[in-house]
């Protein structure tokens, strides 16, 4: 997208009023994807990217959680499950269930299982996400959807949505969220990060990027202003 506008939006530029004129003119120009605007929201652990979510939810915007979608997946998809089987055992499934604990200390311990992991199941809920996408476009009731995944860049699911959000906030205050959140160390927060993609490089690669170092009405403000701007988008384009 960012060819399309001559660069991304800097977070200065982005709460401006000015934005929507800009927008406007660049945007008549759009053909989406999938036959609606499509927006992805991602983020390192810790940065608010399912709080951002939760408030477009609010606001009305439909949300579809990669992460859900491949939990799912990967206890209903059978020929996913023999794959996953294959990578990791029988101790992957617990009378068929996923196994998560088990899947997840192989993973952040072991990046060749992570990968390989990664590349049996992203394409699956790829599929399935994008299958939702047109379910929804011949509905006509939506004037956009929101995408909330991790490894947005990382899996090039990026090259399927018309625009990436990136919420971002202080290392410090991301670490100290997890682990009150997940009740873990800061040794092993540090670890996660350390397998995620580095947020500098999500910022270089994103659309928009929210800040999300301040308290939850300046975040819901933030993110009022995006959805504002996205329904813009979508009518301006002649799909709302």
């Amino acid at each position: 997208m960012q060819s399309k506008i001559g660069g991304r939006l800097t977070p200065a530029f982005l709460f401006s009023s000015e934005i929507f004129n800009f927008w406007k003119k660049e945007l008549e120009k759009l053909q989406f994807k999938h036959g609606i605007l499509t927006v992805g929201i991602t983020g390192g652990i810790g940065s608010g990217k399912t709080t951002v979510c939760k408030i477009f939810e609010e606001l009305g915007a439909t949300v579809l959680y990669a992460d859900d979608i491949a939990k799912k997946l990967m206890e209903e998809d059978e020929k996913l499950k023999k794959e996953i089987e294959k990578l990791f055992g029988p101790n992957a499934y617990i009378e068929g269930k996923l196994n998560r604990k088990f899947i997840s200390d192989v993973i952040f311990s072991d990046k060749e299982k992570r990968k390989a992991l990664e590349s049996v199941v992203h394409p699956v809920v790829v599929k399935e996400i994008i299958k939702k996408f047109k379910e929804i476009s011949k509905g006509k009731s939506e004037d956009f959807v929101i995408v909330e995944a991790a490894l947005i860049f990382e899996s090039g699911f990026d090259k399927e949505l018309d625009y990436v959000v990136v919420v971002d906030a202080d290392e410090e205050l991301k670490v100290k969220r997890i682990m009150e959140r997940d009740n873990c160390t800061r040794e092993e927060v540090i670890k996660r990060m350390k397998a995620q993609m580095s947020q500098s490089k999500k910022r270089s690669l994103a659309d928009i990027v929210i800040q999300n170092d301040g308290d939850i009405e300046t975040l819901r403000e933030r993110v009022k202003f995006l959805y504002s701007l996205f329904q813009k988008i979508s009518k301006s384009s002649g799909m709302g």
